[in-house]
């Protein structure tokens, strides 16, 4: 789209700061590890390896560039230079294994945009995707929006890998802005975030197209999944275009809603309080308290550190300048680190102050809760960047008064946080989300394939006596449970 707003009164004085580079993590969880079992098997009609390579177009593509490969997973992916390591780097636990075996078609491209902000291949072009068909098809086909700002290979190790060993063709898009300015794009407050929905949408359409040239039929089912931001439009999709889709799978989906809570709501108390938290003194626990009520978990404080320095004033400033700009006039993503009476400091941001075009502009791309097909929920209970209360547990809740909740399945993770990076860090008070995602995209499976509905929402406790390996491989979701429940 085009990156018009500098024309317009929010115009763009100065850059984001060089020393911001570092978060493009901003919104982006996780992991992945191999354990194939749906049967992949060679297509009637789709012929040996990489068959009618020459004849697989991507409808509505500007460009594109096909390639036999024989790994399509990270595990050459990586050596023949069609996969970004960097785009996917600090989302998965260091341990997590890399399935091979997986030869096929690969093709990266991007549709018609006019924004520049995704350098890959030197294309300096958005709306930038890449499609593999792998030679042994099960029929299937995923389709990922990518986690925070990150291009179209963040979901390589945490979910490529393992639905392409599965036989799965799979496809991402980096959502047609991407990096720390992406809310440049557009024309007006919210269209950054509405283009997102519109890529996702694209990409699927012309993935199925691509896949029936490739196997010579349609693909049986089409699942959409993804994490954090890739999970929000997991969920619109749902809402608004069911029809091309089966089920999807939403790992900690972001939630926008006109009158919150969004992260506009609980990321400035953040910025606030910890401060004041970390700093002692007799303010301390007063703080400590207010963090808790805004949704930061108790237990949760040994996080609190990391994703102050990293996650939570970014976010907080990029979010709020895409919806809200006017709020620190011609600056660009207001101050960074600013102290609460500081002059437009997102530490003071109010959004229940700000004018009715705030809402308007989250009211673009907000969700309802209206699904049309199977979705099934997955969140850590120690998310300190989407505090769970505040977004997954809001989310069930819409879904059921929108009268889906027959459609829907949701899963706390106790122990999850929003990125699987940080079980490394703390591998004594976090498990990884990953084989939670891996359980719910089976789960999905069986209720689509078979119609076995799976186990009722609940609090998903880690396995007695599992210790590190075990939970990044393992996590049933049927167990004993505790907290939420629900039919």
């Amino acid at each position: 789209m085009r990156l018009s707003r500098g024309s317009t009164p929010r115009s763009w004085k100065r850059s984001v700061p060089a020393a911001l580079a570092l978060a493009a993590v901003v919104l982006a969880p996780s992991t992945a590890t191999a354990t194939a079992s749906t049967t992949a098997t060679a297509t009637p009609g789709g012929g040996g390896h990489c068959a009618r390579l020459a004849q697989v177009r991507v409808p509505g593509a500007e460009h594109q560039r096909a390639a036999c490969l024989d790994e399509l997973t990270t595990a050459g992916t990586v050596a023949s230079g069609h996969t970004d390591t960097a785009d996917w780097a600090g989302l998965t636990p260091k341990d997590l294994a890399v399935p091979s075996g997986v030869p096929g078609i690969q093709i990266d491209g991007y549709f018609p945009d006019s924004s520049t902000t995704n350098t890959n291949h030197g294309w300096n072009h958005d709306a930038q995707f890449v499609v593999r068909l792998p030679d042994r098809w099960n029929g299937g086909l995923v389709v990922a929006g990518t986690p925070g700002n990150r291009e179209q290979y963040a979901n390589d190790r945490a979910i490529a890998d393992w639905v392409l060993a599965r036989g799965y063709a799979y496809a991402a898009t980096d959502k047609g802005n991407t990096g720390l300015a992406f809310h440049r794009d557009g024309k007006a407050p919210g269209d950054a975030v509405a283009e997102w929905n519109h890529r996702f949408t694209q990409l699927t359409r012309a993935a199925r197209a691509a896949v029936a040239q490739r196997y010579l039929r349609p693909p049986s089912r089409t699942l959409a999944t993804g994490m954090s931001n890739g999970g929000y439009l997991v969920r619109w999709q749902l809402e608004n275009r069911p029809e091309l889709y089966d089920g999807g799978v939403d790992w900690e989906g972001t939630l926008w809603r006109p009158d919150g809570p969004t992260l506009l709501h609980f990321l400035p108390g953040a910025l606030r309080d910890h401060p004041v938290y970390a700093a002692g003194g007799a303010d301390a626990e007063r703080a400590r308290n207010s963090l808790h009520a805004a949704g930061f978990p108790a237990g949760s404080e040994f996080l609190w550190p990391f994703h102050h320095r990293v996650y939570w004033d970014l976010t907080q400033r990029v979010y709020r300048e895409e919806f809200d700009p006017g709020y620190d006039g011609a600056l660009e993503a207001g101050t960074p680190y600013c102290a609460p009476g500081t002059p437009a400091c997102d530490a003071d941001y109010d959004y229940a102050a700000r004018p009715e075009e705030v809402r308007r502009a989250v009211r673009k791309v907000a969700l309802t809760g209206r699904i049309g097909k199977p979705l099934v929920t997955l969140h850590g209970t120690l998310d300190v960047l989407l505090p769970i209360s505040r977004v997954s547990d809001v989310y069930a809740r819409m879904v059921e008064d929108a009268g889906r909740g027959h459609l829907h399945r949701y899963y706390r993770i106790e122990g999850g946080t929003h990125t699987d990076a940080l079980v490394d860090a703390f591998p004594d008070k976090l498990r990884p989300l990953t084989p939670c995602h891996r359980s719910a995209f089976t789960a999905l499976e069986d209720w689509l394939v078979a119609g076995h509905r799976p186990p009722a929402s609940r609090t998903v406790v880690p396995p007695a006596g599992a210790d590190a390996a075990d939970l990044l491989t393992r996590c049933p979701l049927g167990g004993r449970t505790s907290g939420r429940s629900s039919s």
